[in-house]
């Protein structure tokens, strides 16, 4: 039997997993699997990264190893960046001249981190949080610091504030919009979550607009200017200002994108060349790119059952997300902002134990849209059962901020009777 050889550019996170549900079902031989590392080392646990500077090395966060591949009869090549591919003849050529050819190509390239076009963003001492690389690089400025600044207060921020303070550096955090994780909070929440934040130590700057990093010569290393005329002192900066897809080869080889970048996928998460797929942040389906591991991992498995005759599409993905951020119990629930027309909210907010809860229901109070808590994520698998399989509310939604007893928390202030328009 011929094989079918599958080339998957990129072996992060995604990438690896696609291989592993592949290899799982290549119990007859039937796939030859290849795929393009272009850092020096294979699929490593992203999420984890600020561990790196509690202690954990390169190899804890390591999710395979370049024996296990070889068991496997995967080949790979490290330090090897996939430049060009040439859909018609079914090739892909790469930065050190290698051509290679497919029968299904897998792009899960990723996303890069965004750098805001400041003035003097290049320098060093001025990082990107996003590689193992970056994070050595970030160590090594943070022997020679005193004060760090991180540029951007959403979920890899405050991963990267998390990494500086563990550093030991007087950690700030700068951030364009008003309140932190503008996109997963609400107001109330964002405010709570800066509150426990700055208990920890870590400096906030919220609606702050860099226009320039400008070099020292005494004191501290840099100063930031902001468009409201103040200005902030530094030795180092980490940018860590969201993410963008990585498009580059889907661009210089014609296929569709989004609109606002992002590789073009269907329900196969195939792209506009049916032998290519896409998987991961650097995909995009129905306008949406998912910036979370766990819908990417949706993907891969998709596209290895589909490989293999099995049925299935991809219908979008629950972005929901439950984390801890330098000590402090996130979670957000679908329509956590209450956009949706006619949703009404009730909020649990104790200013003493500071803890925040708001559940955002349908106009009607029969079904979860969305939900905030800061502080106490206890419910968080109740309220995401109840969102995802649209579940029936009690008659009093109210009572699902509450203790299991049905008594109030102990707190303060304790929940509204009646519920507000989100």
């Amino acid at each position: 039997m011929e094989q079918q050889k599958i080339l998957v550019v990129g072996n992060g996170m995604v990438g690896h997993r696609f291989i592993d549900e592949l290899v799982a079902r290549n119990t007859d031989g039937q796939f030859a699997i290849t795929t393009f590392a272009e850092e020096s080392r294979l699929a490593y646990d992203r999420v984890q990264l600020s561990s790196f500077f509690s202690g954990k090395t390169a190899d804890d966060l390591a999710m395979t190893s370049e024996l296990a591949y070889q068991e496997s009869g995967v080949t790979y090549f490290l330090n090897e960046k996939v430049v060009g591919i040439d859909p018609e003849k079914k090739t892909v050529v790469t930065n050190t001249g290698r051509e290679e050819t497919y029968d299904k190509l897998v792009l899960a390239t990723g996303s890069y981190p965004f750098v805001p076009p400041i003035t003097g963003n290049d320098q060093p001492h001025c990082h990107v949080y996003r590689t193992i690389d970056d994070l050595e690089n970030i160590a090594v400025s943070g022997k020679s610091s005193h004060r760090g600044v991180v540029v951007g207060g959403g979920l890899l921020g405050l991963e990267a504030a998390n990494a500086l303070q563990n550093m030991g550096l007087e950690t700030h955090v700068v951030e364009f919009a008003p309140r932190l994780m503008a996109v997963q909070l609400d107001e109330d929440g964002g405010e709570l979550l800066r509150r426990k934040i700055e208990d920890l130590g870590v400096n906030v700057h919220t609606e702050k607009a860099t226009t320039e990093i400008k070099a020292q010569s005494e004191g501290f290393r840099y100063r930031m200017k902001f468009a409201d005329g103040s200005v902030l002192d530094t030795d180092m900066i980490v940018f860590s200002a969201g993410i963008r897809p990585q498009d580059e080869l889907a661009r210089q080889c014609g296929l569709e994108l989004g609109e606002r970048g992002g590789i073009a996928i269907n329900n196969l998460c195939q792209t506009s060349h049916s032998d290519i797929y896409a998987i991961g942040e650097c995909a995009v389906w129905e306008k949406q790119v998912f910036g979370l591991v766990a819908p990417g991992y949706q993907m891969a498995r998709l596209v290895a059952a589909n490989l293999c005759g099995e049925n299935g599409q991809f219908e979008g993905a629950d972005m929901s997300t439950k984390l801890k951020l330098l000590g402090v119990d996130v979670a957000s629930i679908g329509d956590a902002q209450g956009k949706t027309p006619g949703a009404q909210s009730y909020t649990y907010h104790d200013g003493v134990a500071q803890i925040y809860k708001r559940i955002i229901v349908s106009k009607e109070g029969d079904r979860l849209l969305g939900a905030v808590l800061v502080g106490d994520v206890e419910k968080y698998s109740q309220l995401l059962q109840l969102k995802l399989n649209d579940m029936p509310l009690p008659e009093n939604p109210a009572v699902l901020l509450l203790d299991v007893d049905g008594e109030s928390e102990g707190a303060s202030g304790g929940v509204d009777a009646l519920p507000d328009t989100a």
